[in-house]
């Protein structure tokens, strides 16, 4: 099975920014079971800015786009020193692919970054894919990981897309707010009431919301792909996602036999 998997900024750093040690641990220690197993894994993490706020000492998320690249530049060298560090304690080999929505658009560069993402997992090594934030603009952008998280499962063919985050999956109210509000284990069409669920982004150091995560469910499910929302505080639970067990919200692909 070829499985990609999105981890969020809230779950690899804390709020200072700093990075979260034991979910880095857990998180690699999960996925690099998965590939012993013979599951070929993409990683597209989010994280580079927040890390590049702790380790520059920012009180916050900057807002101009020279601090945020600057931030990003910083703290993207620390992400894949981490994950080189940590991945390697398992005997698994990372390889690091930067994009911008120009890459992506661009049918030339696109295909070229399809071989790079197929060689490398026939090679055994698991790419791991982020915006190139200290180069992207507004202009360039893909806007946040939960759409890249779309773009590199539909162009390696997966079988499946898992978006961790800090929420538990796709409820029918806003948990934060609302106590009664019950988890949607399945979706088996994204419909305008699906759509109206979508709520407010997370923390401050993240990008993205539910919309983005419905957004990217619309475009993977449409080629085949199923895709699950989970908790990435978790990832043990990597485990029964990629084995089918209910975990989350699972947005069912489009099956030849449905079209």
């Amino acid at each position: 099975m070829t499985v990609v998997i999105k981890i969020g900024t809230s779950n690899i750093t804390h709020a200072t920014g700093h990075l979260n040690i034991r979910h880095m641990e857990e998180l690699v220690k999960t996925i690099s079971d998965l590939k012993n197993a013979g599951h070929r894994v993409v990683l597209v993490s989010s994280g580079a800015i927040a890390m590049g706020v702790g380790k520059l000492g920012l009180a916050s998320r900057p807002e101009d786009m020279p601090t945020k690249q600057a931030a990003a530049a910083v703290g993207q060298c620390e992400l894949m020193y981490i994950y080189d560090k940590l991945f390697s304690e398992y005997n698994h080999v990372v390889a690091q692919i930067l994009l911008t929505g120009s890459d992506v658009a661009d049918e030339k560069r696109r295909v070229n970054i399809e071989n790079t993402l197929f060689r490398l997992l026939d090679m055994g090594a698991l790419p791991i894919v982020n915006e190139n934030d200290s180069v992207a603009t507004e202009e360039i952008a893909v806007g946040d990981n939960d759409s890249l998280g779309a773009i590199v499962a539909c162009a390696v063919g997966a079988d499946l897309l898992v978006l961790l985050s800090d929420i538990d999956g796709l409820y029918t109210a806003d948990p934060r707010r609302d106590p009664a509000a019950r988890l949607i284990p399945v979706v088996e069409t994204i419909t305008p009431r699906i759509e109206a669920l979508a709520g407010e982004a997370g923390s401050g150091l993240a990008v993205g919301g539910m919309a983005t995560k419905l957004k990217a469910a619309k475009e993977v499910s449409a080629r085949g792909i199923d895709m699950v929302i989970a908790n990435g505080a978790k990832p043990e639970l990597l485990y029964d996602v990629v084995a089918g067990r209910p975990v989350g919200t699972r947005f069912l692909g489009c099956r030849k036999e449905d079209i």
